[in-house]
């Protein structure tokens, strides 16, 4: 069961709850805000956070779903490394960008805003502020292949089909030479039942 709106963090000051980055801010985007990041940033880099993994672990009953018909969608989850881009938004934007993706993000609670330490492709280390997926949320999926191929093939919500946002990240990874083989299976696992 989603929690109630009162239950999730406050969206008034997102940053209050999990604190604050020195300068510069960057975001780190592993799934759509890779090709749709949708707020102005003044520098991107490909990047590698180290004590998590990109996983289709969230039901997606928004964006990719519906409640009758409920998709899957990325989060990071616990454990392994993960590679993305970073996106640096300018000091004078840090509270509108932060508003901005927490209302992007946070609709259900499903995720844990929180600053996590990259490396950036050029070497340099930065926190950023990335979504961890809440494994104590009802929305959360734990690995089970045959029911996130079901989930994925049904998924469609506002911002489309479940298989479409699957396809756009392994697309927008191999942009950055970055082969998901796991991705790649599961896109392939969905593909065979179409047509």
């Amino acid at each position: 069961m989603t929690p109630a709106r009162d239950d999730l963090p406050s969206t008034s000051t997102p940053a209050g709850d999990i604190g604050q980055a020195a300068p510069p801010f960057w975001v780190f985007a592993y799934g759509s805000l890779m090709w749709r990041p949708d707020f102005p940033h003044v520098e991107e880099s490909g990047a590698r956070l180290k004590g998590y993994h990109r996983a289709m672990c969230i039901l997606s009953n928004h964006y990719r779903g519906t409640h009758e018909r409920p998709g899957l969608v990325l989060g990071l989850d616990r454990g392994g490394s993960c590679r993305g881009r970073a996106f640096r938004v300018a000091a004078d934007l840090v509270d509108e960008v932060q508003r901005m993706l927490f209302e992007r993000e946070m609709i259900t609670g499903v995720y844990l805003p929180r600053f996590v330490p990259i490396t950036l492709d050029d070497g340099r280390r930065q926190a950023a502020w990335a979504f961890i997926a809440r494994r104590d949320h009802a929305q959360y999926v734990p690995p089970d292949q045959a029911r996130a191929v079901a989930l994925i093939r049904q998924g469609e919500g506002k911002a489309g089909r479940s298989r479409d946002y699957l396809a756009q990240t392994v697309a927008a990874l191999e942009g950055l030479g970055v082969e998901d083989r796991a991705l790649k299976r599961l896109l392939a696992l969905v593909d065979q039942g179409d047509g």
